[in-house]
């Protein structure tokens, strides 16, 4: 088994997120997924299996499995293009959220994922409100996922969260953002999800699923620049088609690289 780990959403070495990548010849069981992902002890560990033409991929916090996972993914691309040298210009992974498609462009890499659809929730929330110590602008949901929109930057970037309270609320991860002052980002976010073992996650793709969604109705725009600003920091460059699909663009750098005998 050859583990890899990259940091995602950067061209800087210890910024953006830093994901596992496992390149594996034939599948493991569940329990030696979940094992592997806690001895590597990242947000997110990838497993991919070469099925022919295509790519079975797994996602798994040291806590449980995920249904979808952007930065693991960006990861996963930039090994088979880069280290496994794969001729394909597409990449197609089999996932548990469908077929998803990673392109090489240039010196970044574009993912084709789901857009996100997020309900508004109009009553208000005293626990969400606790947590924030004060009344988000809006609240909205969908499936496992909490989008609070806040009036400010800057309480988006200064913000402390208090994750022993946000374990009680009924959604497992809560996203909070703002419109950006910077000239560069149209709007600003974090991610918390205690819930699935990951108190703070620093840059996700999956949440700018919702992300852009969410600011592209707002904005009245359909290319949009996210900026996470967790204290690792990342970009995510989105673009939505179709109002079905958003591509997310990143660029990644390869930290490490392991060579490993499972045969124990």
């Amino acid at each position: 088994m050859r583990l890899f780990t990259v940091d995602a959403f950067t061209d800087t070495p210890f910024c953006g997120n830093p994901a596992g990548v496992c390149i594996l010849e034939q599948e493991l069981s569940d329990k030696d997924y979940l094992k592997i992902a806690q001895e590597v002890n990242l947000s997110e560990t990838a497993f991919v299996v070469p099925t022919g033409e295509t790519f079975q991929l797994r996602w798994f916090t040291p806590t449980n499995e995920v249904d979808l996972c952007g930065h693991a993914t960006l990861a996963t691309a930039k090994i088979l293009f880069d280290k496994l040298h794969v001729p394909n210009k597409v990449l197609e992974f089999e996932t548990k959220s469908g077929i998803l498609k990673v392109e090489k462009k240039d010196t970044v890499l574009e993912m084709n994922f789901p857009l996100g659809n997020l309900e508004p929730v109009n009553e208000p929330d005293l626990l969400l409100e606790k947590f924030l110590n004060e009344k988000p602008l809006s609240i909205n949901v969908d499936k496992d996922w909490c989008v609070l929109e806040l009036a400010d930057e800057d309480h988006v970037k200064n913000f402390k969260p208090d994750f022993g309270l946000l374990l009680s609320y009924h959604k497992k991860i809560v996203v909070i953002t703002a419109k950006s002052e910077h000239e560069h980002y149209d709007f600003v976010s974090r991610v918390f999800g205690p819930a699935i073992g990951i108190d703070e996650d620093p840059v996700t793709g999956s949440a700018h699923c919702y992300l852009a969604s969410f600011w592209a109705k707002k904005l009245n725009k359909s290319t949009l620049v996210g900026y996470q600003a967790s204290t690792r920091g990342g970009v995510v460059h989105c673009e939505i088609v179709d109002n079905q699909r958003v591509l997310l663009r990143g660029d990644c750098v390869i930290m490490s690289e392991m060579l490993i005998d499972w045969s124990f």
